[in-house]
């Protein structure tokens, strides 16, 4: 078979980097006010979520160590909702994938999915709190601002989103999506908002990145100014965002899924896909058809998102864990992100339907589109159908020469070989970690 062949595109994102991240979160807890809300020796919860935020680990042990010399008692608490398959062991794990573990933060990890019962929502909803942060003196929200994958609003992901749903563990996430895309839009702010009225936050730590996912900013917000300063935080991670730079393609590929990617396995921000019940695609990019190639090991085998696609390999659906999936896509809700699409023997065989089937007479026609993932956009690959429009863009850099499809002698692609700086590439270089 003959496919079109790959041409290496760079984009090159003009957007700010912080330089050392770790002593400006340090800096961020000296400075707030924190030594004004708690006595010595309280005991103060740090949250920790499921998302693959850059520097979590360093960022997180700064806090505790600026804590300690504040003279507190810190320790960190998973933030996670459902995730994790919903157990303290499956949370656990995944924080230690961060890097985040009892001893290289040099405190105690709690994931219990205890929860205590705060009160009720405007739909006469319990909001569930967990146990354990409910328990500190303290509480420390940590989390990054950006975009949600599901609806655009006020209060998206960000620091709201942790205290409703991350730290409402699997009850409290559940209650929150209880009633689909409506209910959520209304809940996360209002049951933020009780919770920053019922509970001991002390601080907000917002953290927003890059286009690059790299760390652009780390902002303290007191908790009186949390509701005034998230949107305003929100709008700025909006711009900040990577996005492909091509709206109409005829067959993206994405050469893996994961949760650790985004909490849809695939960033409907990037894709424009929702796939949501009752809601329209985002208006751009307009993509005919997708496939995904494999399943990130970093996301266990949850592979919620994959019903954003319309093709995938054999191999994907042989590496489904169907429980942490089905816990996942029940609490939120979505239950359409969950669906299998067709699967191929091969990759081979993926590409080659896609290009059947993506509308097109001739596969040289095709305007192709091939990331590693939704989170990092810097190298994608185009077909020779792009060329000219990629070459006007003046945020691109084209590599000349055209890349062969690096198929294996199985019929897989070496990702790696295309993505030596994506996960793909990193993974091959540190394969224990």
């Amino acid at each position: 078979m003959q496919f079109p062949n790959l041409h290496r595109v760079t984009q090159v994102f003009s957007t700010p980097d912080l330089a050392e991240p770790a002593n400006v979160a340090r800096q961020a807890i000296l400075e707030s006010k924190i030594s004004t809300r708690l006595k010595p020796g309280a005991r103060v919860a740090i949250t920790a979520g499921s998302r693959g935020i850059a520097g979590i680990a360093t960022i997180l042990k700064s806090i505790v160590t600026a804590l300690r010399d504040l003279g507190f008692d810190p320790f960190i608490v998973g933030a996670m909702g459902s995730h994790g398959g919903a157990t303290a062991s499956g949370q656990l794990e995944m924080l230690a994938e961060f890097g985040i573990t009892q001893e290289s933060m040099n405190c105690q990890i709690h994931t219990e999915m205890d929860t205590v019962e705060l009160g009720v929502n405007s739909f006469g909803l319990p909001i569930c709190f967990d146990a354990n942060a409910h328990s500190a003196d303290g509480i420390i929200v940590v989390n990054r601002i950006k975009p949600h994958t599901s609806f655009t609003g006020q209060y998206e992901s960000g620091l709201l989103k942790m205290l409703a749903i991350g730290l409402g563990k699997r009850e409290g996430a559940s209650q929150v999506h209880k009633l689909g895309l409506p209910g959520l839009k209304k809940l996360i702010p209002e049951v933020g908002t009780f919770l920053l009225q019922n509970t001991r936050v002390v601080l907000g730590l917002a953290i927003l990145e890059n286009a690059r996912e790299h760390t652009a900013r780390i902002v303290p917000v007191e908790p009186e100014d949390i509701l005034e300063q998230e949107p305003k935080l929100l709008d700025e991670a909006r711009e900040l965002m990577g996005r492909l730079p091509i709206h109409h393609i005829d067959f993206l590929v994405v050469g893996e899924l994961g949760k650790n990617y985004s909490g849809t396995g695939l960033d409907p921000n990037v894709i424009g896909r929702q796939r949501v019940e009752t809601m329209p695609d985002l208006p751009r990019p307009v993509v005919t058809r997708l496939a995904v190639l494999d399943l990130a090991e970093e996301s266990h085998g949850n592979a919620l998102g994959i019903g954003l696609a319309d093709l995938t390999s054999e191999r994907f659906v042989q590496k489904i864990n169907p429980e942490p999936m089905k816990v996942n896509s029940l609490t939120s809700n979505f239950l359409t992100r969950a669906r299998v699409p067709l699967a191929m023997p091969t990759d081979m065989d993926v590409i080659a339907t896609g290009l059947d089937t993506c509308w097109r007479t001739s596969w040289n026609d095709a305007r192709i589109v091939f990331i590693p993932n939704t989170l990092e956009l810097e190298t994608l690959y185009i077909s020779p159908a792009l060329l000219e429009e990629a070459r006007a863009n003046p945020h691109l850099i084209v590599e000349p020469e055209p890349t062969p499809w690096p198929f294996d002698a199985s019929g897989h692609i070496n990702q790696a070989s295309l993505f030596p700086d994506a996960n793909q590439g990193r993974r091959l270089l540190n394969p224990h970690k």
